[in-house]
């Protein structure tokens, strides 16, 4: 346990308003990596659990810490069929003339961006020619004013001097604002949360609150695909599609936002008041509605709004330059997972919990702001560390006993690791394709 990244949460969330929660931590375990990683997954998770527990009147949570760190991973396993490879075909890091850039071309959009950019065939190997004869930050700005998402490695003094890192530095964990006064009434069953977040913090967020108890609905714009995470994040959610620039699409959109207790989202700042949607119209639709949104590169700087991932993220800050240069190795070296995403996941859902229980019990309607940039500085704010310890492998045991009825075939999931007054997830729905639903609570 990292006693002062769990402080920097505790503090991040706000003063005590309950009595504080037995936790009983099993099974220990570490992820091998030069960075807290382990802790910061054990933490954030055990914030949202001590959330939880707060809200529904649980004394005591247990954690099963090497079922966390598999948690921070890809927890289905798939029986007669396989899930899509993570990257897209020309997705990766690639050396320019002076460093590493890394080229998130998941997205088609975001592909098309960067072959725009580069000027060559969609190809490994034409793009490592025609990246090559960049500099790396020339072709990191000309990729993002395409309208793509790439990321210049960094080193940790480069980012801690750099516009964008002072600027991260300086802002919260969770930045919290007093939005609206509105007594309301809330309980974890039939709690409505809407979400409109894409991969992966937001889905991992709304993931936890569905397996005990929220009434999630998520809802996608047309022709949007993830198909490589959507067995992960889909469980226990009802899955919808709207176009919000189509009349009647916006007309329900605002009947269920109206009658949503929790509005969760990951558009970059603007980005929804371009569809129509700024604060003032929001609260003229569900005054009470608390609002949770996320970016990849924080809400301050010259790179707020910068379309951003996980990866991009771990470049930027120093992370990748720093586990390269310490394991000696000829290229970057990332995370053993993608744990900014699900770390920061974990905060936003102890936040939405925190802040129904400031509503429920002051009326005082807030909505919080988070960031993959800010989490990022939570983990480095550990130091580092030679890697101690490493994952046991898996076990059959680890699986759930029963197997889950997916929308793509049978498969076992992995033991959820976190135990809430005794009780442990039930997720409603099996994880499936987007659009399967109607977008009704």
């Amino acid at each position: 346990m990292n006693i002062e990244m769990e402080q920097e949460i505790a503090v991040a969330l706000g003063p005590e308003m309950t009595p504080s929660i037995t936790v009983r931590e099993v099974s220990p375990a570490s992820l091998a990596s030069w960075f807290a990683v382990s802790d910061l997954a054990v933490a954030s998770m055990r914030a949202a659990a001590c959330e939880m527990a707060d809200f529904i009147g649980a004394t005591h949570v247990e954690i099963d810490r090497r079922l966390a760190l598999m948690w921070f991973g890809m927890t289905l396993r798939p029986e007669g069929w396989t899930i899509p490879g993570t990257w897209e075909a020309i997705a990766g890091d690639y050396e320019a003339r002076d460093g590493w850039i890394k080229l998130h071309t998941n997205v088609p959009r975001h592909r098309i961006a960067a072959l725009e950019a580069l000027g060559c065939e969609a190809t490994r190997d034409a793009v490592a020619e025609a990246v090559a004869g960049w500099r790396k930050t020339e072709l990191e700005d000309a990729v993002i004013a395409a309208g793509g998402a790439a990321a210049a490695m960094h080193s940790l003094s480069d980012w801690s001097r750099h516009p964008q890192g002072m600027a991260v530095a300086r802002e919260p964990l969770i930045a919290w604002r007093q939005v609206g006064s509105e007594a309301a009434p809330a309980r974890i069953r039939g709690l409505r949360v809407l979400d409109l977040t894409r991969v992966l913090a937001g889905p991992v967020a709304t993931r936890f609150l569905a397996g005990f108890g929220a009434d999630v609905l998520r809802i996608d714009p047309p022709g949007w695909n993830e198909a490589n995470v959507e067995p992960e994040v889909t469980l226990g959610k009802r899955l919808a599609g709207l176009d919000l620039r189509r009349t009647e699409d916006r007309s329900t959109f605002e009947r269920q936002l109206k009658g949503a207790d929790v509005l969760v989202h990951g558009y970059r700042p603007g980005a929804l008041a371009r569809l129509g949607y700024d604060e003032q119209r929001l609260r003229s639709i569900a005054p009470h509605v608390i609002e949770l949104t996320l970016d990849a590169y924080g809400w301050s700087g010259p790179w707020a709004g910068r379309r951003g991932f996980d990866s991009l993220v771990q470049m930027s800050s120093g992370i990748a330059d720093e586990g390269m240069r310490r394991a000696g190795a000829s290229q970057p070296v990332p995370l053993p997972v993608q744990a900014l995403d699900h770390a920061t996941g974990y905060l936003m859902a102890a936040a939405i919990l925190r802040a129904l229980r400031i509503r429920r019990e002051t009326g005082d309607v807030l909505s919080a702001r988070l960031s993959l940039a800010r989490t990022a500085r939570l983990l480095l704010s550990a130091g580092v560390a030679e890697p101690a310890g490493d994952m046991p492998p898996e076990d059959p045991s680890d699986l759930a006993p029963e197997k889950e009825a997916t929308g793509w075939g049978p498969a076992r999931r992995l033991r959820f690791p976190v135990s809430i007054g005794g009780h442990r997830p039930r997720w409603p729905h099996p994880a499936g394709p987007l659009r399967r639903d109607e977008p009704i609570w």
